[in-house]
């Protein structure tokens, strides 16, 4: 058996109402939820929501709302892990049984890399799998900024280090994340500090969404992802 949960709490601060907040012509979260359904390699897809109208949504599109989400897991300091340890644990899933944690604001999340995550977590055993990509830029030369405007390297030793003579890094895509039920429960600081493993994204497929600018640009960027690919919607 495997499992996808999808945490939709209805608050939002920065965008309100952002997981059913229009996207290219649907709600957010329906492009994640399109995605699940696509990758056919869930049992059960589950929302997770405190929310009436995201569970009517859901339901709509065919996904469990099994039980509505309780307030203490629904601010926006509960770490998403306890979500899914909770979600886990209300459907009696167990320990071992593969559990996706989807957000529900990955739009361009598809099929295939939930997919590619689940083989990776069963072929190499990993605790969990996090979608991953690469910097646009070398991070060793970062720069910062003091309180007076003037600029600097963090790292001065790379001053005059080629790009490419430094070592590629990632970041997490905040898009999806993979393992066993029994791990949600017991990941302790975080699912980046057990040794896990990374699915790749394209960079051109990765756009946190967390303002009205980064709203914008993941529009912009998913128009030009559907006319290169000769679509006009999902």
């Amino acid at each position: 058996m495997t499992l996808c949960v999808i945490p939709a709490r209805g608050g939002s601060k920065r965008i309100p109402r952002k997981n059913i907040r229009t996207f290219l012509g649907k709600p957010m979260i329906a492009w994640s939820i399109s995605a699940a359904i696509e990758a056919q390699c869930f049992d059960r897809i589950v929302v997770s929501t405190d929310d009436a109208e995201i569970a009517e949504l859901a339901a709509q599109m065919g996904v469990e709302v099994p039980f509505l989400r309780c307030a203490e897991l629904s601010d926006d300091k509960t770490p998403t892990a306890r979500v899914i340890a909770d979600a886990a644990t209300r459907l009696a899933i167990p320990p071992a049984t593969p559990v996706c944690c989807l957000y529900a604001t990955a739009p361009f999340v598809q099929g295939s890399d939930l997919a590619e995550g689940l083989a990776t977590l069963e072929r190499e055993e990993a605790r969990f799998v996090v979608a991953v990509t690469t910097f646009p830029f070398p991070i060793q030369r970062a720069l910062r900024r003091s309180p007076q405007g003037a600029i600097e390297m963090i790292k001065q030793e790379h001053m005059l280090t080629r790009s490419q003579d430094l070592e590629e890094t990632w970041h997490d895509a905040g898009q999806f994340y993979w393992a066993k039920a029994g791990d949600w429960a017991n990941s302790g600081a975080g699912v980046l500090a057990q040794g896990a493993y990374g699915t790749v994204i394209e960079r051109h497929r990765v756009q946190d969404i967390d303002t009205e600018e980064d709203w914008v640009r993941a529009e912009l960027l998913m128009s030009v992802l559907n006319a290169s690919m000769g679509r006009k919607g999902a």
